[in-house]
């Protein structure tokens, strides 16, 4: 190699190479470096290697590092660190793994080609002993993200799926990974290994930021062996492994906590596997899966759209339809009148025409619907066919109905204010019935006050599915504030904390942009008891929640593990008052109708289950 510059004190220092101006004399050098660096023992070796890394993360495109031996020279580095802990140990080239494993996982993110290369290098074995966990988490982190990226190309995988333990070794991960991070990091803060606090925050951080990062990095470590997981799950041969009970019942819960922005998790896993037959019939035969599909379809959450796929598909197939149909359809009802979501266009389109089949379909044995599902779906069938008829009828008519429904909502509003529950339900419905299809506003007010109704009858289910209902007709898809927060407080009666927080933090992003002049004077737009429901439920859906119960409740700092902590009004049920949530009523009934007779108990009214009992 060349010699250093006159200031530099280290011989043969790659930085100093980099600088050279010859580009034929550069290559040869950096060539050569790459070659010697894993023979060598000298200080300092971390150094070139963390450049590699940021030029790695900063031009993963970048073919110039590929063509000289730099997947050679990292695979060369792993089997070090792994084979001579001495080394490892020595200077700061603890770091080196971590490193080496990063850099071959950046430069093979976008890049087929570059993944054959690290192939052909060998990558493949050293990545799978870090996999195994012969170092520490961190660096299985790492390993399976580059394994993740090799499994994608299709040049490549085979390499990938030839070393069979990797398979298993990504669902033991998916399934342990937050209780290794929890109790080998974040349980014992004076327990931390000091290049694990400083690889989380890159030198700068202290107790808390550590936290938050290694919160960070365990659901990435999860969701990433999900997606390591998914590309085997694409072959039918790798599905009996993937399929087994323990595992499939656990995906619905992986989900990534709210650190987890891009990455479908376990739903998009089980997208997957229902795609094809020899998954779907494993999922049909777990309850708990098919129930934790239908509370996905009906939330906020970002994958809504995957979990309705997943239910269709198992109407469609006639193995699974009569082991489903019966949880299956109640759902599908509900988001019948969704217009699109996502890249899914004329959804509910596509989900009438599933129920019909599998109405159709009853004839020939291969299906068991029960008369309830049978008839809900017929009387969905009958909503299509009135909605055509309501095309052909003078429009003169049509303002008649809409003018009939809202005398009803008005007699129901009232006897909502009286404490007359049910009744109001009861008028909400017939309103509903009158109401005409097209007449989308007003239909989505009075499927919110329906939803009101039987939150304070204590009807969750019935709850979530008229609030979900309001928030189909609602333009846009899932921007109803008032269905937001009820099917919050609903999905909360449940117990399922994180289907309320994803409503609720929804909810409160559509206070924070309301135009409400009501609301534009406060000096905060976010209902207090919003905010109070928000942190119950980041507490019970914390990512390390079942770890630290597991483990003796260790409290995380500002409260975030406080898994028992509950704040001293969690007993009591608030709704939004009209001032609460903006013109959402009024605005969007436009300027035939007044909608500020929709049904809301004021901010400072609240109910708890013994109020609901009196009244």
């Amino acid at each position: 190699m060349e010699k250093a510059s006159a200031d530099c004190p280290y011989p043969g220092c790659f930085f100093c190479v980099m600088k050279e101006g010859n580009p034929s004399k550069r290559r040869a050098s950096i060539l050569k470096f790459f070659r010697e660096l894993p023979s060598q023992d000298d200080d300092g070796q971390v150094l070139p290697i963390s450049g590699l890394w940021n030029t790695a993360m900063a031009h993963p495109n970048d073919p110039e590092f590929i063509e000289l031996g730099i997947f050679e020279c990292m695979a060369a580095l792993i089997w070090k660190g792994l084979k001579n802990r001495r080394w490892l140990s020595h200077d700061q080239n603890i770091y080196i793994p971590y490193y080496a494993a990063h850099i071959i996982g950046s430069y093979t993110m976008n890049m087929e080609e570059f993944a054959d290369s690290a192939v052909h290098a060998g990558v493949i074995p050293p990545l799978v002993e870090l996999l195994r966990g012969r170092l520490t988490w961190v660096e299985q982190r790492v390993a399976v993200r580059a394994l993740g990226h090799l499994a994608t190309y299709a040049s490549t995988f085979p390499a990938v799926a030839s070393h069979a333990e990797i398979l298993e070794l990504s669902i033991q991960l998916a399934m342990s990974s937050l209780e290794i991070v929890y109790t080998h990091f974040y349980q014992y803060v004076d327990r931390r290994l000091s290049y694990h606090c400083d690889l989380l925050t890159r030198g700068m951080g202290g107790v808390e930021m550590e936290s938050r990062k290694a919160e960070e990095w365990a659901s990435q470590l999860q969701c990433w062996s999900l997606q390591l997981i998914n590309c085997f799950a694409f072959k039918p041969e790798f599905l009996p492994t993937i399929c087994k009970p323990e595992f499939l019942v656990k995906l619905p819960g992986m989900w990534g906590g709210l650190v987890n922005e891009n990455s479908p998790a376990g739903i998009g896993l089980l997208r997957t596997i229902c795609h094809h037959k020899l998954g779907r019939g494993p999922v049909a035969c777990c309850p708990s899966i098919i129930e934790a599909l239908c509370n996905i379809a009906r939330s906020s959450d970002d994958w809504q759209s995957m979990a309705i796929d997943c239910l269709m598909w198992l109407l469609q197939d006639p193995n699974t339809s009569h082991k489903v149909i019966d949880k299956a359809a109640p759902t599908l009802l509900d988001l019948a009148e969704i217009s699109s979501l996502g890249d899914h266009r004329k959804l509910g389109e596509s989900i009438i025409n599933v129920l019909q089949e599998c109405i159709q379909s009853q004839g020939t044995g291969r299906n068991s619907i029960s008369s309830r599902t049978k008839d809900q779906i017929e009387e969905l069938l009958k909503s299509r066919q009135r909605l055509k008829w309501e095309k052909n009828m003078p429009k003169e008519d049509l303002r008649i109905k809409q003018a009939a429904a809202l005398v009803i909502k008005l007699e129901g509003n009232s006897m909502f204010s009286s404490g007359n529950i049910s009744a109001a339900a009861s008028k909400y419905s017939e309103a509903l019935a009158l109401c005409p299809m097209r007449s989308k506003k007003e239909r989505v007010v009075l499927y919110s006050n329906r939803a009101q109704c039987c939150l304070l009858l204590q009807q969750p289910l019935a709850a979530i599915g008229d609030a979900t209902r309001a928030l189909c007709l609602h333009n846009p898809v899932n921007r109803h504030a008032k269905s937001l927060w009820r099917r919050a407080q609903a999905y909360d009666m449940l117990g399922l904390a994180k289907e309320s927080l994803l409503d609720a933090i929804l909810f409160i992003n559509e206070c924070s942009q309301s135009n409400d002049p009501d609301l534009s004077l406060r000096q905060n737009k976010v209902p207090d008891y919003a905010e109070r429901l928000v942190k119950k439920q980041m507490r019970a859906a914390w990512l390390f929640r079942e770890a630290a119960i597991k483990h003796g409740n260790v409290q995380c700092e500002d409260g975030a593990g406080d898994v028992y902590g509950r704040e001293t009004d969690d007993s009591e049920w608030e709704t939004a008052s009209e001032s609460d949530i903006g013109n959402d009523g009024r605005d969007e009934m436009g300027d035939e109708e007044d909608d500020d007779e929709d049904c809301d108990w004021k901010d400072e009214d609240k109910y708890d289950k013994s109020s609901i009992k009196e009244m």
